[in-house]
């Protein structure tokens, strides 16, 4: 992928930067660069930048949306992106609210305030639209925002500003639900389940790898939740649905992908000798959830909160009026996500081990945090 300077030309063509922005950028500071972006001086974590789907985007940083999209709701989260998994993860760092890629003017702040380039139906294959981004699209995104810190701030606090920095990928979610809801018109549907987890697993790898050429050296990778288990599909599928309430061979295909990312990300650390990468594994968290579901508090593990028909999986939520009294009590948002309790449980889980031991490893985002780079 070939890095474009273009579009910090764009930016000084719109007047959205200035060459006054940029003398006055290059006196900034590594150590006031990082209090800028976070409004602390004590952290090891510069800012968080985030790639995804609809596991990081509500739909606030995806072109045209509600206008332009694919799927059954058109609100496919509670609220906002601030119930989603990272930006909980970014009150636990300490980091302020994330901007979405699009919601923002590009100014130096708002960059090292860090950024979340997901979509909400985007794609690990390159099937991207102007109004849904593939990964290969976020990526290029990411470098075009690096450049434009490199301009602003001198070299050597740029990079050390990136280095520091957290990159969190959430993808394949979005592959798997059209290839699962869309087969008849899905080229991959004719793949086993080992030969299409190895397409998507590769691609994540060479991302990982476009990043630490990038500089970034603190990654998280996360697996994909347990679609067999969503109300969408579980309504869809013609097979009959396990103890649990979900479909065997959906979670099946999705636990191979898992698994191979997670042996992708072993050889990354030992192949890029100075990075941290993080896989964690937001399906066996979930399973714990939909297996005991009142040990976790809630009351509903098949329904969804904001949906129409049976368990709500006929018609998604295109009102929030949709919506159920109590969210909290049930495990599934909409069709095919879950609620911002479910996330509040995971990112607990994923920042300390507590309350679901193991999801993150070789180490906790807690430990990732506090690791000097």
């Amino acid at each position: 992928m070939r890095r474009r300077g273009s579009f910090v030309h764009f930016l000084l063509l719109m007047g959205i930067v200035t060459s006054n922005n940029i003398v006055h950028g290059q006196q900034i500071e590594a150590q006031n660069a990082t209090r800028t972006a976070n409004g602390r001086n004590d952290s090891h974590v510069s800012a968080l930048y985030v790639l995804g789907d609809s596991s990081v985007d509500c739909g606030q940083n995806t072109l045209f949306y509600p206008l332009l999209h694919s799927r059954f709701s058109l609100f496919p989260c509670n609220g906002s992106d601030a119930t989603l998994l990272p930006q909980l993860l970014a009150e636990e760092i300490g980091l302020k609210s994330i901007q979405p890629f699009y919601g923002q003017n590009g100014s130096l702040e708002q960059v090292l305030g860090g950024l979340n380039f997901g979509s909400t139906q985007a794609t690990i294959m390159n099937q991207g639209s102007y109004s849904h981004q593939s990964l290969t699209q976020q990526l290029r995104q990411v470098s075009e925002s690096m450049q434009l810190l490199q301009l602003q701030l001198n070299k050597d606090t740029a990079l050390q500003f990136t280095k520091s920095s957290i990159f969190f990928l959430s993808f394949g979610k979005e592959d798997y639900i059209d290839l699962f809801l869309n087969s008849s018109s899905s080229p991959m549907f004719n793949h086993s389940s080992q030969n299409f987890a190895t397409i998507l697993a590769n691609q994540m790898a060479n991302a990982v790898r476009y990043l630490y050429n990038a500089n970034a050296r603190k990654i998280i990778c996360l697996g994909i939740m347990p679609l067999g288990c969503t109300p969408r599909i579980v309504w869809e599928s013609n097979v009959t649905a396990n103890g649990s309430g979900c479909v065997e061979h959906v979670n099946e295909w999705v636990l191979e992908y898992n698994r191979l990312l997670d042996e992708h990300v072993a050889k990354l650390n030992t192949e890029l000798h100075d990075a941290k990468i993080v896989f964690c594994d937001v399906y066996n968290g979930m399973m714990e959830i939909i297996n005991k579901p009142g040990q976790y508090g809630f009351e509903d593990a098949k329904r969804a909160c904001c949906g129409l028909g049976l368990n709500g999986a006929m018609v998604g939520c295109m009102s929030m009026d949709m919506a159920c009294n109590q969210s909290s009590t049930h495990i599934w948002w909409d069709l095919l996500n879950p609620t911002q309790k479910v996330n509040s449980i995971l990112a607990n889980a994923t920042w300390s081990g507590q309350p679901i031991p193991g999801l993150c490893h070789p180490f906790t985002i807690l430990e990732l945090v506090n690791m000097k780079v």
